[in-house]
């Protein structure tokens, strides 16, 4: 079934084009990601397709059976109103007897409760409960009483998240649901919930984000708004790449070609007489397309910089017995580590575990209850935080770079100067005399971005860095990490982003514990779920052999009287001496495919193949473990 249909979409504010002539084609089942430079109007075409707002050239076609579902980057609430009445906004019998029953619940009203039941009998409306369950407990939504008003930046992302599928799942029509950077601020585990949520419902989506592995995990296509073109790309991000990238020396080709051309046309203009025949009028008009193309400029995102850093000295940092609590909350508990030159060290955790804090006693903002923190006297710090930018409302954005320093270093004696760092960083010459207010967020959070890092620090700290980015400047600043010389600490929700540019992790479980775990961010992920699943096989194992006392109790045969006991068949015999071989060959599968996984420089495709089979392996173990228990009791009785 056909959804959507723009054809020749334009936009503009001002004078300065978002975008123009723009056409493209959603079909039922597609799911599609759109990736853009930040202020190129990826977030206004989504509106524009979701109906709130208007294009200023074409048209836009939408099938009258198919209902739109927009997520927003900035969620809009009735601030007024409770988290409830915002997530059951619609007046329907089903929704406001789901909304009666958690509302009766989160109060603990026995009567309230007890009618709520017997309403949702009514209407046969538990299934769609326990689906509302699932999507509030995923997302962490709870106290369901508190005014939308009084939620902080994380709470409304997760409250909007959770309204947008349930309105959807609510929906018996055909659903487009469009997402604007749908995983910002949510953590790992709630994102890889979400990327099954969105795999496993009959979807059509179109979303932006900049977390190219939930991109890999939703999307089958890709579109790039380059300009006013908008291409299509088939397959996951890397092929994108690849394809881009041809694309790219094909257009580059073409140019150098319309520029030898271009020379030549030029030199006959300036050779011809004034009076021009019919003939001549046709190559003068021909001569502007040339011209055109030739004088065309190709983005190219990859930057290499030989940085003259700051230099580091021997002594970097050094933490002895640092202790830190706010009341109950213990942060660090007595944390240990001496900093070396060079190292690439991602920070990962749950919210509220006190990741930021760590940082803030680091760079000495804020003081630890105890412990020795000393800091080598070379050290500069460079600190990209999430409080965002702070500026004059009327200073332009080359002002407020050469307000820290008129030239950027280089190691071959060199310089940049502002204008041309800021090129680097995608901010083109007729952008940079732009006043800072009327930028875009994501604009403003690169210029924060690339202000931080034309200090030239040597130790680097990034506080969620990737939030709010677009994939064009997050391939910049790695591009630039990769080869920076100094410390750098990360901490980010982005997998794809932290694999690529650290060495190991400190992990912060809670209760100040610390955890150095000695891999990227993927080993680490595959690591806990391995952890998690061999817990999960003890429980069990554990719960069989409680149950009446013993193992035999809970197996087959155990209530039958001696003279009644069953004999193994031959085909039991079979399968139990066949459990034994496979049991053996999975182990050591097992331990192969681990031993893998420790080399930290594995591409990324192969590390997702070995991620998934080291699951399958695990959930085939547990199997086959628990019948061979099961058949290693019928063979006593052979």
């Amino acid at each position: 079934m056909h959804y959507v249909t723009g054809e020749a979409l334009g936009k503009s504010y001002g004078i300065k084009p978002l975008f123009k002539n723009l056409t493209f084609h959603i079909e039922e089942g597609d799911k599609i990601a759109l990736v853009a430079r930040n202020g190129s109007g990826k977030s206004t075409l989504l509106k524009i397709i979701a109906g709130l707002e208007t294009p200023d050239d074409g048209t836009l076609w939408l099938h009258k059976e198919v209902s739109v579902a927009l997520f927003e980057q900035e969620p809009v609430f009735m601030d007024e109103l409770s988290v409830l009445d915002n997530i059951f906004h619609h007046d329907h019998p089903v929704i406001n007897a789901i909304k009666t029953y958690e509302a009766a619940s989160e109060r603990g009203d026995a009567d309230a409760i007890g009618e709520a039941i017997v309403r949702m009998d009514e209407l046969n409306a538990w299934d769609f409960d326990s689906k509302v369950k699932q999507i509030l407990g995923k997302l962490n939504v709870h106290h369901f009483e508190q005014k939308a008003g009084t939620l902080s930046g994380g709470q409304r992302k997760r409250v909007a998240l959770a309204r947008t599928l349930i309105d959807i799942g609510f929906e018996h029509r055909h659903v487009l649901l469009i997402m604007d950077e749908p995983t910002n601020h949510l953590d790992v585990e709630t994102v890889e919930w979400l990327e099954h949520y969105l795999n496993q419902q009959n979807i059509t989506l179109l979303l932006v984000t900049h977390d190219r592995y939930f991109l890999d995990a939703v999307c089958n296509e890709i579109w790039e708004m380059d300009g006013s073109a908008l291409y299509t790309y088939r397959g996951d991000y890397e092929n994108y790449l690849e394809k881009k990238a041809a694309r790219i020396e094909q257009q580059a080709a073409s140019i150098d070609k319309a520029k030898n051309l271009y020379r030549k046309e030029l030199e006959w203009i300036r050779k011809q007489p004034r009076a021009r025949t019919t003939k001549s009028k046709s190559r003068i008009d021909a001569f502007d397309d040339v011209e055109v193309r030739a004088k065309q400029r190709i983005q190219d995102n990859q930057v290499q910089l030989q940085v003259k850093m700051s230099r580091l000295g021997g002594k970097v940092a050094e933490l002895k017995k640092v202790y830190k609590s706010f009341g109950n909350q213990v942060i660090l508990q007595g944390f240990d580590y001496t900093f070396s030159k060079g190292e690439r060290i991602g920070v990962v955790g749950k919210n509220g575990t006190g990741k930021s804090t760590f940082l803030n006693i680091l760079q000495g903002l804020e003081k630890a209850d105890s412990g020795k923190i000393n800091i080598g006297e070379t050290v500069i710090f460079g600190y990209y935080s999430q409080q965002g930018l702070q500026f004059k409302e009327d200073m332009r954005v080359i002002e407020y770079v050469k307000n820290i320093a008129e030239n950027f270093p280089l190691a071959n004696g060199g310089s940049l100067n502002a204008s041309q760092f800021l090129q680097l960083f995608l901010f083109e010459p007729d952008q940079q005399h732009t006043f800072i207010s009327r930028l875009s967020g994501g604009e403003k959070k690169r210029l924060l971005l690339l202000s931080v890092l034309f200090r030239n620090p040597n130790f680097l700290i990034l506080d969620e860095p990737t939030n709010d980015l677009d994939l064009p400047t997050l391939t910049v600043l790695e591009n630039f990490l990769s080869d920076y010389r100094g410390c750098l600490l990360i901490v980010s929700h982005d997998r794809y982003f932290m694999d690529r540019l650290t060495d190991h992790l400190f992990v912060f479980e809670g209760n100040g514990r610390v955890r150095d775990f000695p891999g990227n961010y993927s080993q680490y992920r595959l690591w806990k779920k391995e952890q998690e699943s061999e817990i999960k096989s003890r429980e069990v194992k554990n719960t069989r052999l409680e149950t009446g006392g013993g193992l035999q109790d809970a197996l087959p045969g155990k209530h039958e009287t001696e003279a009644g006991k069953k004999k193994p068949s031959y085909k039991e015999k079979r399968e139990f001496e066949t459990l034994q071989r496979e049991i053996a060959v999975l182990e050591k599968e097992k331990k192969a495919v681990m031993d893998q996984l420790s080399d930290s420089s594995l591409p990324y495709e192969q590390l997702q193949q070995l991620s998934g089979r080291i699951a399958e392996v695990s959930s085939l173990l547990d199997e086959k473990e628990l019948r061979w228990l099961e058949l290693s009791e019928v063979m006593e009785n052979d």
